[in-house]
C-alpha cells in the first residue's frame, strides 16, 4: 500500500515538474552582471555642487538564472548608503523587471524595460516619489561599455517634465563569478 501511495504521488507530481519554466536567453543575459563591482558615484549634493564618492556592488544569481540579486554599499554625502535590488525577465510582459530599496528612502522603486537592439543599453522606467512626494517617472539607463565596465545613469522628471540626471555610477568589475549554480 505504501508503494502504491508513493507511485501515485510521483505520477501526480510529474505534470507539475514538466511545467517548470526554463530560463530564456533574456534570463541568461543577466549572468553578464554577476560579480563584485567597484562603484564611482557622481551626483549633485544638497548644496547643488557636484560630488563624488566610492562604493561597491555585489551582484549574484543565488536562485539560478531567473533573478539577479544586488547588494550595494557606498558613502553618500557622508552617510552610509545600503541598497538591495532584484532584476529578472518577465516572459509575459517581455520586459526586464526590477525592484530597489535602500537606506535613504522608505519607498520601493519598481521599474521595467528592455535592452536596445545592440544588447548593450538597458533602459528601465518606473513611477516613484519625487522630492515633494508626488509620483514622477524615474529612468535607469545602464550601458555595457565592455564586459568589466558598466555605466548606470539614474534620472527623474524635473518640474517641467523633462528627464534630469540625478546620479551616474560607473561600475568596474573587481571579481567576475562569485557564485555558480550547480550544473551551469
Amino acid at each position: 500500500m505504501k508503494l502504491l501511495s508513493s507511485l501515485t504521488s510521483l505520477i501526480l507530481a510529474l505534470p507539475i515538474a514538466a511545467q517548470i519554466p526554463q530560463p530564456t536567453a533574456e534570463h541568461v543575459k543577466l549572468a553578464e552582471f554577476t560579480g563584485i563591482w567597484d562603484a564611482t558615484l557622481n551626483y549633485t549634493d544638497t548644496d547643488g555642487k557636484p560630488a563624488q564618492s566610492k562604493g561597491a556592488m555585489i551582484r549574484k544569481q543565488p536562485m539560478g538564472s531567473f533573478w539577479l540579486v544586488d547588494k550595494f554599499q557606498a558613502q553618500i554625502m557622508g552617510m552610509q548608503h545600503i541598497g538591495l535590488g532584484t532584476t529578472g525577465f518577465d516572459p509575459v510582459k517581455k520586459k526586464y523587471v526590477s525592484t530597489w530599496v535602500d537606506s535613504m528612502s522608505p519607498n520601493l522603486l519598481v521599474t521595467e524595460g528592455t535592452f536596445d537592439k545592440s544588447g548593450k543599453v538597458l533602459t528601465m522606467t518606473g513611477m516613484g516619489p519625487g522630492p515633494d512626494g508626488t509620483p514622477i517617472e524615474h529612468r535607469v539607463i545602464t550601458t555595457i561599455k565592455n564586459k568589466d565596465t558598466h555605466v548606470m545613469v539614474m534620472s527623474a522628471d524635473n518640474p517641467k517634465g523633462r528627464a534630469q540626471p540625478k546620479l551616474t555610477i560607473t561600475y568596474k568589475r573587481r571579481v567576475k563569478a562569485i557564485d555558480k549554480v550547480p550544473g551551469k
